[in-house]
């Protein structure tokens, strides 16, 4: 296993893509790894001349509005996964709350555009700037004269000294997350007068725009007791548009107000209120009123337009049934057999009936009630600036073998699985092509030819060439002799599975791909007069109704000897002398009649039968099926194993070409268990299994992406402007630790190289812009080639606001302009018209 620690360094810029995808904030992962160094190829990149970055891949949606066209005044309630731990971004502990709340009260001296370029932002600062090169870099900050806290002192000097002595990883004391660029600084100074700053660096760093952004006052970074604890739930001073009103935990809300002190543009907001909102539970909070602003999945997207849609068509509330949502799977046919069960002769089926019925109304209503509350939010869209990735645990086992990774990559249709995520909503589909940027920013350039495009021959070469053959699974050493019986452990772990039917297969969470067993025979169903009269207290293996117990139903059927599964009075089966429990004759006859009818129901006008009935005859097939041939469908392959590719499966001394796949289970979780299904059967067409293990959302990066186990994973990282600082932890290479372990950063996968890192530490202390970006392209090329991560797609950024929130929605890369966010004027009457 390999050991999991901390590190202080550089904060994770982690995107865990579960519920809808959060960001994550942590600490270094230090993992122990065999280290190794891949042979390349000689890689260049693309030149400052070529025609890289280009434009946005989807632009801003944010419902823009000139300043006049917006009331003065107003609370917008936006939702926000959680309250912050901690209002300092510098601690482990920040996420994506904590860096909100800290861009509507903190100074940036830097800000993104929509390009995701670093522009200087003039509410702070009048000039910032490189003066001198050598012998040493040097950067003169002129601060704006009117920028104040909000106790009334300046922002000047001092506070810049105090947050660099906080982050500068000399006073351990200190408890930061990151110090990337302030390891750098040699000194700081005032200039000519109190609004002038002079850095000086020790070394050069062409990122110096990322640093002191934000800003805090000294009060919070002067000593190791304020950063620590001073600044987790309230801060002393700020100086942004907005201030700290109140927090409330009970509430889940934390409320900011108008910055009376704030020399800009004032805030057109009274109040900016975020509230706590786990993604599940938005959509109805955006129903009913009490959210403004509200980002979401696919899923309450397609809520929303369907809301929409149903509102012009007349549908719900006194018009037509909604043909969506829980009420949508009622045919006439389903309603009739389930009035059937509620009025039969068995009183316990037919409560548990009732009960259901009275569930499933209460839904339909809730559905409709919520969906009418939906009706009139817009939803804008955007690419948020972040990638998800296919990721390749090279630590270990076939994949520690750069030919496999290759293969692997090589297998994989970016475009379609793009299409998949992308294209239902209506966004640009365009696989990135970097690593380390994506479209739009100056150092965006498609590099994905260093390691080539989506070639199924290509990749089955690779893999022919490190060994994986048809017929490599099959040259077990030691096999046994034809017609005799496996021995050991394996048999008698096969001869329980088959004893046992397989039961409860689903229960840990894996599924193998390919391994597409029908569903066992059901005891206790049998007909009465021709018909099929249900299974309620039809129990023929003995267990009472309502016991739920359906894995000993399904390991009763399948454990008999002749004909598993017949456990019908007078068969050989597990319950053959078990009473049948039937209900009165006239009931059991006024049933058969409904149910007769209920099917006649499925097929009539229509020629087809709905999905339920399909479901029925299925089983009805399958059961025939396994009865004939002498077992239950899905008994025979042992548990676990593999579907073989076209050509038969791969495999080398013995052992199959089978990768562990994690994927997060949770509900917000859908789109990426579909891109993560899609990719096992791209990989199964060229001869590589996958084995999808489906664990907890609150377990997916911790326990297994950063301790590294797995051997393919779905994840995603943030862009950012400062690809030189902020990517190279996550692509350096693996350092042997003092302890025997190694660092590998922000590394999950386990794949660098020292060349990958020459060309990031190049890049940092290269202060011509130009030349900077082709190291970075340079660096994002071998990458490519490594094949350690594949990215996919820019993932999409849906938001959900009233119509009349005006410059909020999906920023992309830009950040909000939060004193320019409010409510649009209402719209004058037309002249004539009536008040």
């Amino acid at each position: 296993m390999p050991h999991v620690g901390v590190q202080r360094g550089r904060a994770s810029r982690a995107i865990r893509t579960v519920a809808a995808i959060r960001t994550v904030a942590s600490l270094r992962s230090v993992a122990l790894l065999t280290s190794g160094v891949l042979a390349l190829p000689a890689l260049t990149g693309c030149s400052s001349g070529d025609d890289a970055g280009g434009a946005v891949a989807a632009p801003q949606d944010i419902g823009a509005a000139a300043r006049p066209q917006v009331t003065d005044g107003g609370t917008l309630r936006w939702a926000v996964d959680a309250l912050p731990q901690t209002l300092n971004v510098f601690q482990a502990d920040a996420d994506a709350a904590t860096a909100r709340i800290t861009g509507a009260v903190l100074p940036s001296l830097f800000t993104l555009d929509e390009r995701g370029r670093p522009e200087r932002n003039p509410d702070y600062l009048e000039s910032a700037e490189i003066v001198q090169r050598e012998p040493k870099q040097v950067v003169l900050y002129k601060l704006n004269q009117k920028a104040v806290w909000s106790d009334g002192r300046e922002i000047g000097a001092p506070d810049f000294v105090a947050q660099w002595r906080a982050l500068s990883g000399r006073d351990t004391a200190y408890w930061t997350a990151r110090n990337a660029g302030y390891e750098r600084i040699e000194k700081i100074e005032k200039g000519a007068n109190d609004l002038e700053v002079k850095v000086t660096f020790a070394k050069p760093y062409a990122d110096w725009r990322a640093l002191f952004s934000p800003l805090y006052p000294k009060d919070v970074t002067g000593t190791p007791d304020a950063f620590n604890d001073g600044a987790r739930t309230k801060l002393k001073a700020t100086a942004g548009p907005f201030l700290l009103k109140a927090s409330d935990r009970d509430k889940g809300t934390f409320t900011l107000a108008r910055n009376p002190r704030w020399w800009g543009r004032p805030s057109k907001l009274d109040e900016l209120v975020f509230r706590a909102v786990p993604r599940d539970k938005r959509v109805a909070a955006l129903a009913d009123g009490s959210l403004d602003v509200a980002e979401i999945d696919r899923s309450g997207a397609d809520r929303i337009t369907l809301a929409e849609r149903d509102k012009s068509a007349g549908r719900g509330n006194d018009g037509p049934e909604l043909t969506h949502g829980p009420g949508a799977a009622i045919t006439p046919a389903s309603a009739l057999r389930s009035w059937a069960v509620a009025h039969g002769s068995d009183e316990e089926r037919a409560e548990a009936e009732v009960r259901a019925r009275k569930q499933t109304r209460e839904a339909v209503e809730r559905y409709a009630e919520e969906q009418a509350g939906l009706a009139g939010l817009s939803i804008r869209k955007s690419l948020e600036p972040a990638y998800t990735q296919l990721a390749l645990n090279g630590s270990s086992g076939p994949l520690a073998d750069e030919r496999v990774r290759r293969a692997v990559a090589r297998a994989l249709d970016r475009q379609e699985l793009a299409e998949l995520v992308l294209k239902p909503l209506g966004l640009p589909v365009r696989p990135p092509g970097s690593h380390l940027a994506l479209a739009g920013q100056p150092a965006y350039a498609d590099n994905s030819d260093a390691l080539g495009g989506h070639d199924t021959h290509e990749a089955q070469a690779l893999l022919a060439d490190a060994g994986w053959t048809p017929g490599g699974a099959r040259q077990k050493p030691g096999t046994t002799k034809a017609g005799s019986k496996a021995s050991g452990a394996n048999a008698d772990d096969d001869a329980k599975r088959e004893s046992a039917g397989d039961a409860g297969s689903n229960d840990d969470g894996t599924y193998i791909v390919g391994d597409d067993k029908g569903r066992r025979f059901r005891a206790g169903l049998y007909s009465l007069g021709g018909a099929k009269v249900g299974e309620g207290p039809y129990y023929a293996d003995g267990a009472k109704p309502g016991s739920g117990s359906g894995a000993q139903d399904d390991e009763g059927a399948a454990g008999s000897d002749d004909r598993p599964g017949d456990n019908r009075p007078g068969g050989s089966g597990p319950g053959a002398d078990t009473h049948v429990l039937a209900p009165a004759r006239a009931a059991a006859l006024q049933e058969i009649a409904l149910m007769r009818q209920a099917d006649a129901l499925d097929d009539a006008g229509h020629g087809h039968k709905d999905e339920a009935g399909k479901r029925r005859d299925g089983e009805d097939a399958r059961r025939t099926e396994a009865q004939r041939q002498g077992g239950a469908p899905g008994a025979y392959a042992p548990k676990g194993t593999a579907a073989p590719a076209a050509g038969g499966p791969l495999g080398k001394d013995g052992k199959p070409l089978t990768l562990r796949f994690v994927l997060p289970s949770g509900a917000g979780s859908e789109q990426l268990r579909a891109v993560g299904e899609r990719i096992a059967q791209m990989l199964k067409a060229v001869g590589i299994s996958t084995e999808i293990t489906k664990v907890a959302d609150d377990s997916y990066f911790k326990d297994h992406i950063a301790s590294g186990d797995f051997d393919l994973a779905l994840y995603s990282w943030p862009g950012t402007a400062y690809p030189a600082t902020d990517d190279r932890p996550v692509f350096a290479k693996p350092e042997p630790a003092s302890d025997g372990s190694l660092v590998v950063e922000q590394n999950y996968t386990r794949v660098g190289t020292d060349h990958i890192d020459q060309l990031f530490d190049q890049a940092a202390g290269e202060l011509d812009e130009d030349e900077a970006r082709d190291l970075v392209r340079k660096a994002d090329a071998r990458i490519w080639a490594a094949a350690g991560s594949i990215p996919l797609y820019q993932r999409p950024q849906l938001v959900a606001v009233k119509p009349n929130v005006a410059n909020a929605g999906a920023f992309g890369f830009a950040a909000p302009h939060f004193q320019d966010i409010g409510f649009k004027k209402a719209e004058s009457a037309p002249k004539g018209a009536k008040k």
